[in-house]
């Protein structure tokens, strides 16, 4: 049994339990193995898992999904900053900085939220999917491409992203296994609200999805024409993120709590 073996799970982009999206998230000062992590993430079978090494006053992380290890997450970064406050490792008046294989990380925080400091991800125009209404539900508007294979479609209502049912299997086989549908909010508290699939990384819905506003936040503030925007993930969980695009950099904004930590025994 490694020497440092408590684990946490934190839910991340909201305030209140069991909403939002659950991560794990576990500080580790010795040297493990690729391997051992991704078995841990296996066995918490979250959406992610984070590895948080910590190097003089920064922080190298890691993210696993049960299936394999991904160079960024969002709400497992939220998810271990909170940590690191509720530990008191950081003061709350001190940034966090993170060494992730996708970028370098700035977190900071602001009474009861999290702000992280993310790259903004570049996006472009494709054509419509042929098959896109047969395997997600809806006609898209239209659709863009971004980093990491995602792609985006723009619904034209929200009931169309709320409602939509889609073939997981048939999203992989065709080339849409890392999706975003988004659409114009309803509520004039929120501007856009948004669901994420992600089935090729072994993640069919993903409750809410920090490093999917990396791209989501360039579109809708040119769309709508403003640099601040308001979004809910429309999961069965949901949950509520603040962002702010800031030249080439993305503000993400999002509160966490932690749920339970456990101890390995073997």
């Amino acid at each position: 049994m490694i020497k440092n073996s408590t684990i946490f799970q934190v839910d991340a982009f909201t305030d209140k339990p069991f909403k939002g999206n659950p991560a794990g998230v576990m500080i580790v000062t010795e040297k493990i193995s690729s391997d051992w992590m991704q078995n841990i993430a296996l066995e918490m079978n979250l959406s992610e898992t984070a590895f948080i090494f910590p190097e003089g006053n920064d922080f190298q992380i890691r993210y696993f999904t049960p299936t394999k290890e991904v160079p960024l997450c969002g709400h497992a970064t939220l998810a271990s900053s909170h940590i690191i406050y509720e530990l008191g490792l950081k003061a709350a008046n001190e940034t966090i900085k993170f060494k992730a294989e996708g970028a370098e990380l700035i977190i900071k925080r602001e009474n009861d939220w999290i702000i992280m400091d993310f790259p903004k991800y570049p996006i472009q125009k494709i054509d419509i999917h042929k098959d896109f209404k047969r395997l997600v539900g809806f006609d898209p508007i239209e659709m863009y491409s971004s980093i990491y294979d995602w792609v985006i479609a723009i619904a034209e209502t929200e009931s169309e992203i709320l409602h939509s049912e889609p073939n997981f299997t048939l999203l992989s086989e065709n080339g849409l296994g890392n999706l975003m549908i988004t659409s114009k909010s309803n509520s004039k508290q929120t501007d856009f609200v948004v669901r994420c699939f992600a089935p090729i990384d072994g993640i069919n819905e993903d409750p809410v999805t920090g490093s999917a506003y990396c791209a989501l936040t360039p579109l809708w503030a040119e769309k709508l024409g403003k640099v601040e925007l308001d979004s809910v993930q429309l999961s069965r969980r949901t949950g509520y993120i603040k962002v702010k695009l800031n030249g080439d950099r993305v503000e993400i904004k999002g509160k966490a709590l932690t749920i339970f930590e456990a101890k390995f025994t073997s």
